[in-house]
């Protein structure tokens, strides 16, 4: 039997049966027809540590909406990202936390290390070019530096994440890494790992800005067919 792959971004139904009761599904639809691996990943939850931290994932997002008992009910979100990173890290009672960073964002990542500090956590956190490698290590030729001629210290993400595995950390925050890079860092940390911001050169590290304007000055991004 042919599997339909699942395409839930391109879901044509409005009351869908993911969000609703007495919702449908189109043809491939995953709640409808992928019930071993429904049920695979409910046996997950089922697991103490797994299930008490999406159960406190779940509790973290309702905390992040005001006046969630009106009638009719509108969604007021008064938690920014700092905020509910905060809540959520002492809701899961945990101490030490890891920051693994983009040099280009050192001066976000001392706000962000200051303000959790003050909290009361204690902060363990790496530069992505920790270790001083240069590139040619990689086997990065001379003309794809981001600087053509000049020495370059190659991003280093499995060190980050194996510096903070030894520094045995409660929860990790990865903060502006290179598309690439955060997947190394996420492929090698042992710990859970969140994402506080990602990298955007060109958007103020704000990327869904350039989905919001793919219909007007970002056009070039949609490649048409003649």
């Amino acid at each position: 039997m042919k599997t339909t792959v699942t395409n839930c971004s391109h879901c044509p139904v409005a009351e869908k049966i993911c969000r609703s009761k007495n919702g449908k599904g189109p043809k491939g639809c995953p709640t409808k027809q992928d019930k071993k691996i429904l049920a695979s990943a409910m046996k997950e939850y089922r697991r103490v540590e797994v299930g008490e931290f999406a159960r406190v994932a779940s509790v973290q997002e309702g905390a992040c909406y005001a006046h969630r008992d009106a009638k009719p009910f509108v969604r007021i979100p008064s938690k920014t990202r700092i905020e509910e990173l905060i809540e959520f890290s002492k809701r899961m009672k945990y101490k030490k936390l890891g920051l693994a960073f983009c040099a280009g964002l050192a001066q976000e990542a001392l706000l962000l290390t200051d303000i959790l500090e003050s909290h009361g956590f204690e902060m363990v956190t790496v530069a992505c070019k920790v270790g001083g490698v240069p590139k040619e290590a990689i086997k990065v030729k001379e003309k794809e530096k981001v600087r053509i001629g000049q020495f370059e210290s190659m991003c280093n993400p499995i060190t980050q994440a194996k510096l903070l595995n030894q520094a045995k950390t409660d929860f990790n925050i990865m903060l502006g890494l290179c598309v690439g890079h955060d997947s190394l860092f996420l492929k090698y940390i042992r710990g859970l790992t969140t994402v506080f911001a990602v990298k955007d050169r060109v958007l103020g590290h704000n990327p869904i800005a350039a989905l919001y304007t793919s219909g007007t000055y970002y056009q070039k991004l949609l490649k048409r067919k003649p």
